[in-house]
């Protein structure tokens, strides 16, 4: 039986979810290290179960496969962002660039403490193995239709000049970043998190200055919920 949590991601029914949270943390922990390190294919379960203080065997009793570890792993670093991001802070921002910049910044300060999670997030991005590619194909795309719907509830639209589509400003922030991380790929340049944020906060001034209307450009991006 598979189940389907707030991560929507196809998950089937295994002893993941009666472990302890350090248990879990434990797996997830390793996992993430050895899936950001390398391909899906690459990634070695003994080393993951090594790393985590398991066997193997138990191991694949609580995720009865590569697949679903994977799967779970994503999952439980989804749930650790949301966690963490939405906060009451995040709750009072009803500036829709304000409320990017914030999640940034929160989710920057997530991958800070998982030194392995933005290698491991770039490839679940990029997915390059037949076991996960089109489940997280479809994931990463069910994603932005979740955050209009889950998390952009207290954005004030009207900011935003008439001729302008919200989603249409989401959608082009997500292309520049994939042909930035594209661009870093070419040249076998590493991706850096204090380089994304410089370009993000870049990227964010130069849509907004576009997408709202000159009343709301008043103030410079960064002055809600004590952002900086």
């Amino acid at each position: 039986m598979q189940r389907e949590k707030r991560g929507t991601l196809p998950l089937d029914e295994d002893g993941f979810d009666k472990l302890s949270p350090e248990r879990q943390s434990a797996i997830a922990t390793a996992a993430i290290e050895i899936f950001g390190k390398g391909s899906y294919k690459e990634a070695s379960t003994d080393e993951i179960a090594r790393k985590a203080g398991i066997s193997k065997g138990l191991l694949f009793f609580y995720c009865k496969n590569k697949r679903q570890l994977y799967l779970h792993t994503m999952e439980y670093l989804y749930e650790k962002v949301v966690d963490m991001v939405v906060d009451d802070a995040f709750w009072q921002i009803d500036d829709f660039f304000e409320l990017l910049l914030y999640t940034a910044r929160s989710k920057g300060s997530l991958l800070e403490r998982f030194p392995w999670a933005l290698s491991f997030s770039i490839r679940a991005f990029y997915p390059d193995h037949r076991d996960i590619k089109d489940t997280m194909n479809r994931w990463n795309q069910e994603q932005i239709e979740i955050m209009f719907e889950r998390f952009f509830t207290n954005v004030d639209w009207s900011r935003f000049r008439d001729e302008v589509d919200p989603m249409h400003v989401l959608n082009m922030l997500i292309w520049t970043a994939d042909g930035w991380m594209h661009q870093r790929q070419a040249s076998q340049e590493p991706v850096r998190l204090d380089e994304l944020m410089d370009e993000f906060t870049l990227w964010l001034n130069i849509l907004r200055s576009w997408a709202y209307k000159p009343e709301f450009l008043t103030e410079p991006l960064g002055t809600q919920a004590g952002i900086e």
